[in-house]
C-alpha cells in the first residue's frame, strides 16, 4: 500500500496515525526513490530522514527482507533509531541498533530477528569483513551524510558488499552537501551505485513555503597594531625560510602569502624528488618545508585567533622540540633568533582580538533583547573555543557551555558521548543559552536549532559551512554572523568557501541537466546471483588494524577473519607464525616514539613466536624527515641480525594482504592444525629489564645496550659512567655517550 494523505498526516499501515505532517515534496522524492537507487539532496532541516521513512516503509510493506539504515556517528544512530521508534507501528525490538559497544555475537543474534537495522558503517564493515552477516536480504540500504562515500570511507566497501549479495537492491543517499565539483558529486554516486540524482534548493517552488529566513552578517574586524607587528615579524620569519628553500632549488613564488594548501603540494613534490635521488639537498628542503607550516600556523593563529591563542602553540612547539621524538625543524626553528624576539613579544602582550569583543557584545545585545535566545558559536580550534567561553561567562545572562569531540588531547580531556547528550539537553532546557563548539557539532548530534549562529571564524568548505548555517532558520526566522579579520586568511577562507559553494551549485545543476552522461553504475548481477567467496585460510587480526586496506584486501582474497585484541603482533596466521606490519611512517614513528618502541614490540614477538615476521609497507627510506637513513638501515639490520626476524617488503596495503595470505596458506596446509594467538606477553626478565632501561635511552639499539651492561655490570654502573669511560664500550662514540649523560644528568624540568 502506498502512502496517502489523511487530515494532513501520511497514513500508512506500518507508521504511526497523526505523526508525519504531508510535505508534497517529500512524497515526490520518495516516490521517485522507491523505483531507482537515487541521492536526494535537500538543504538542511527539510526532512530527509522522513524520506528515508517512507522508502523504507514501502520496502518492507511489499518485499520480505531487512532494511539497513547507516549513518556517520553513534549520536546520530541513536536519533535516527529514536525516531524510527516513534513513528512506526513495528516493535520496538524489531528495530536494532548496532554499535561497537554490542558484542559481535550478540549482533548476530539481533541481526537476524531485527527488521531495521540502524547501525554505523564502521561495525557493519568490521561483520561483513568476518562474514558474520551478509546483505542478501537487504531491500534497502539508506546511507545517511552519503558525501561521504569517498576514498577508504566504510560506506564505499558496504555499497560494493551490497552490490554482489543483495537479492532485491535498492540504495537511497540523503545529504545537504554532496561535493563541491560534478566529479565529486559523481564519485559519490558512482561508489554507492546511485542511478537517479534528486536535487532541491531553497529556491525551488515546492520547497520555499517550509524555508524560514536566514539573515547573514559579515561582521569585519581591524587588527590592532601589536599584532601586525608580531605578524609582521613572523611574516619575516617565514620568508628568511622561503629564500633558504629558494638556495636548495624549490621556489616559493607567493612569498609570505603562500597557503598552507600549497606548502602541503611542495611536501608531495620534495618527497617525489627523494624518491628518485637521496640528495642532502633535498632533505635540507624537507626540514626548511616542515619550518615553514610550524610557521605558516603560528601566522594564521595571530591573525584570526589572537595572542593567547599563538602562546599556547609556542607552547607546544617547545615541548616538541625539548622531546625525545624532536625533529631537526623543530629544534632549528625554536633556536632562531627570530622566533625567540616573536616568542618573547607575544608573552609580553595582554590584549584580546578584536573578534572577541565584538563577539562578546554581539552575544551580550542578543541575550539582552530576548533572554530565551539559543546561541550556537562555531571556532575551529578548542583552545579559541575555552577562550570564548571565559570571556562570555562573565556577561550577566549569558551561560555558555564549551561543546568539543570525545578525543583528549595535550592535558585536554575531551567529552564522552554521554556527556555531550547530557550538555545538549541542559542547552535544550535553558540551562546553558550558548554553545561554543568545535566542528563535532556541525554534523551528526541532534543538537536543537539555534536563533543566531556566529562562525568566529570562516572555513573554507561548503560541506562544513552548509552544516553549520543549517543550524538556524529551520522552525522560524534565524540569524548567522560570520566574523572575518580584514587581510588576513579569514578572508581567504571566505571567498574560498563561497566559490565552492558554487560549484557545488554548478555540478548539482549540471547533473541535474545532464543526469544520463554522470550515471553510469555498471551493469549489476542478476537479483539473487550470488557471489561465490573461494574458503581461504583463517587470520587473526588486531583490532587496531581493522580500517587498513591489508583486511578488506584479505578479505577479499576469501581469507577467513577473527578479530581479536593482539597482545603482540598483527596478524596471526599459524601456531608459530605472527607478522608484524609497519607502514613507512609507522615505522619512523616507533623509532622515534617511546610509546612504541619497534625492538621491544619485536622482542616480545620473538619471546612469543617460534617464526616472527616482519613486513614493511612502502618506501621506508624516503620517510627521513625526522630519521636520518643510516638510523633507520641500523635498525632494520639490527632488527635482521641481533632478533633474526625475517623482514619482507610490500608495495601497499594490497600487496601486504597477499603476502599474508600466501604465508597463511602455506603454513595451514603444513600443520593441519587449528590454533589461536598466544594469550599474552612474556613477561620481560630481569635481563631483559636492565636492557630495555638502556636501549630506552635515545640513540641506543639493543646491542648497544647489551655491550654497555656487559662492560659496566648494572644499570647503575651505566647510568653513573663518565663520557671517558663511556666512549671505552664498543659502539660507544663521544656522541652517544655524551647524550647519556646529557639525558641522566640534566634536571629535570
Amino acid at each position: 500500500m502506498d502512502s496517502s494523505i489523511c487530515s494532513s498526516f501520511i497514513s500508512h499501515p506500518l507508521i504511526k496515525q497523526g505523526e508525519i505532517e504531508v510535505r508534497d515534496y517529500q512524497l515526490t522524492l520518495s516516490e521517485i526513490a522507491k523505483e531507482k537507487s537515487t541521492l536526494v539532496v535537500l538543504p538542511t532541516g527539510l526532512g530527509k530522514t522522513v524520506i528515508a521513512l517512507l522508502v523504507l516503509v514501502d520496502r518492507l510493506n511489499t518485499l520480505d527482507g531487512k532494511v539497513l539504515f547507516l549513518s556517520p556517528t553513534k549520536p546520530l544512530v541513536e536519533q535516527h533509531a529514536a525516531f524510527l521508534r516513534n513513528v512506526l507501528t513495528i516493535e520496538e525490538d524489531e528495530i536494532f541498533v548496532a554499535t561497537g559497544e554490542i558484542s559481535p555475537e550478540k549482533r548476530v543474534e539481533n541481526w537476524k530477528k531485527a527488521k531495521i537495522i540502524v547501525a554505523t558503517p564502521q561495525v557493519i564493515e568490521n561483520d561483513l569483513l568476518t562474514r558474520r552477516i551478509n546483505l542478501r536480504d537487504i531491500v534497502l540500504v539508506i546511507f545517511d551524510e552519503c558525501h561521504r562515500a569517498h576514498g577508504n570511507y566504510a560506506y564505499v566497501y558496504i555499497a560494493s558488499r551490497y552490490r554482489e549479495d543483495g537479492k532485491n537492491r535498492l540504495v537511497l543517499g540523503i545529504t545537504a552537501s554532496p561535493g563541491s565539483s560534478a566529479a565529486k558529486i559523481q564519485e559519490v554516486c558512482e561508489n554507492l551505485g546511485i542511478e537517479q540524482v534528486e536535487i532541491r534548493s531553497e529556491d525551488d517552488p515546492d520547497i520555499l513555503p517550509y524555508i524560514f529566513r536566514k539573515e547573514i552578517e559579515w561582521v569585519r574586524v581591524e587588527p590592532p597594531r601589536e599584532i601586525v607587528q608580531l605578524k609582521a615579524l613572523l611574516d619575516e620569519l617565514f620568508l628568511d625560510r622561503v629564500r633558504k628553500l629558494a638556495d636548495v632549488g624549490f621556489h616559493l613564488y607567493k612569498g609570505k602569502k603562500t597557503s598552507t594548501m600549497e606548502l602541503l603540494e611542495l611536501q608531495s613534490r620534495i618527497q617525489a624528488r627523494l624518491r628518485e635521488q637521496q640528495h642532502p639537498r633535498f632533505y635540507r628542503a624537507a626540514s626548511l618545508e616542515a619550518e615553514l607550516l610550524k610557521i605558516r600556523h603560528a601566522i594564521d593563529l595571530v591573525e584570526t585567533q589572537g595572542v593567547d591563542a599563538l602562546r599556547k602553540y609556542f607552547k607546544r612547539l617547545l615541548n616538541e622540540a625539548n622531546s625525545r621524538a624532536a625533529t631537526k625543524a623543530s629544534k632549528r626553528l625554536i633556536r632562531d633568533p627570530m622566533f625567540i624576539r616573536a616568542l618573547n613579544m607575544a608573552e609580553e602582550l595582554d590584549l584580546e582580538h578584536p573578534k572577541l569583543k565584538r563577539l562578546t557584545g554581539i552575544v551580550e545585545r542578543e541575550i539582552r533583547r530576548k533572554p530565551e535566545s539559543r546561541i550556537i558559536i562555531f571556532t575551529n580550534f578548542r583552545d579559541s573555543a575555552e577562550m570564548v567561553r571565559s570571556a562570555l561567562e562573565e556577561i550577566e545572562g549569558v551561560r555558555p557551555l564549551r561543546f568539543i569531540g570525545q578525543a583528549s588531547r595535550m592535558g585536554d580531556k575531551g567529552l564522552s558521548q554521554k556527556k555531550q547528550v547530557e550538555l545538549i539537553e541542559k542547552f535544550k532546557a535553558g540551562v546553558y543559552n550558548v554553545m561554543v563548539a568545535t566542528s563535532v557539532a556541525e554534523e551528526g548530534l541532534d543538537i536543537p536549532m539555534a536563533d543566531l549562529v556566529i562562525f568566529y571564524e570562516p572555513v573554507p568548505s561548503e560541506i562544513r559551512n552548509i552544516q553549520r548555517r543549517g543550524r538556524t532558520g529551520r522552525r522560524r526566522a534565524g540569524r548567522i554572523i560570520i566574523l572575518i579579520t580584514r587581510e588576513t586568511k579569514d578572508e581567504a577562507y571566505y571567498w574560498i568557501s563561497r566559490q565552492k559553494e558554487r560549484m557545488m551549485k554548478k555540478g548539482m545543476d549540471e547533473i541535474k541537466h545532464n543526469e544520463s552522461d554522470f550515471l553510469d553504475p555498471g551493469v549489476p548481477e542478476e537479483d539473487g546471483q550470488e557471489i561465490e567467496r573461494e574458503e581461504g585460510p583463517l587470520v587473526f587480526v588486531d583490532n587496531r588494524e581493522t580500517r587498513s586496506q591489508v583486511v578488506k584486501s584479505l578479505e577479499r582474497l576469501g581469507c577467513k577473519l577473527n578479530f581479536k585484541k593482539l597482545e603482540v603482533g598483527d596478524y596471526v596466521v599459524s601456531e608459530r607464525v605472527c607478522i608484524e606490519r609497519k607502514s613507512a611512517e609507522d615505522l619512523v614513528d616507533s623509532l622515534v616514539g617511546s610509546d612504541t618502541n619497534i625492538f621491544e614490540q619485536l622482542g616480545n614477538l620473538r619471546r612469543e613466536y617460534e617464526r616472527p615476521i616482519l613486513i614493511i609497507e612502502g618506501d621506508v627510506l624516503h620517510k627521513t624527515e625526522r630519521v636520518s637513513e643510516n638510523a633507520i638501515k641500523g635498525a632494520i639490520v639490527s632488527i635482521a641480525v641481533d632478533f633474526s626476524i625475517p623482514i619482507l617488503y610490500t608495495r601497499d596495503g594490497s600487496d601486504t594482504a597477499n603476502l599474508i595470505a600466501q604465508i597463511a596458506k602455506r603454513e595451514q596446509d603444513r600443520s593441519k592444525r587449528s590454533f589461536s594467538p598466544h594469550s599474552k606477553k612474556s613477561s620481560r626478565s630481569l635481563k631483559e629489564e636492565q636492557e630495555y632501561v638502556i636501549s630506552s635511552i635515545s640513540n641506543i639499539g639493543p646491542v648497544s645496550a647489551r655491550n654497555l651492561l656487559k662492560h659496566f655490570g648494572s644499570v647503575e654502573n651505566v647510568i653513573n659512567a663518565t663520557v671517558d669511560e663511556l666512549v671505552k664500550v664498543e659502539r660507544i662514540g663521544k656522541v652517544t655517550a655524551g647524550k647519556i649523560r646529557e639525558i641522566v644528568g640534566a634536571k629535570y624540568e
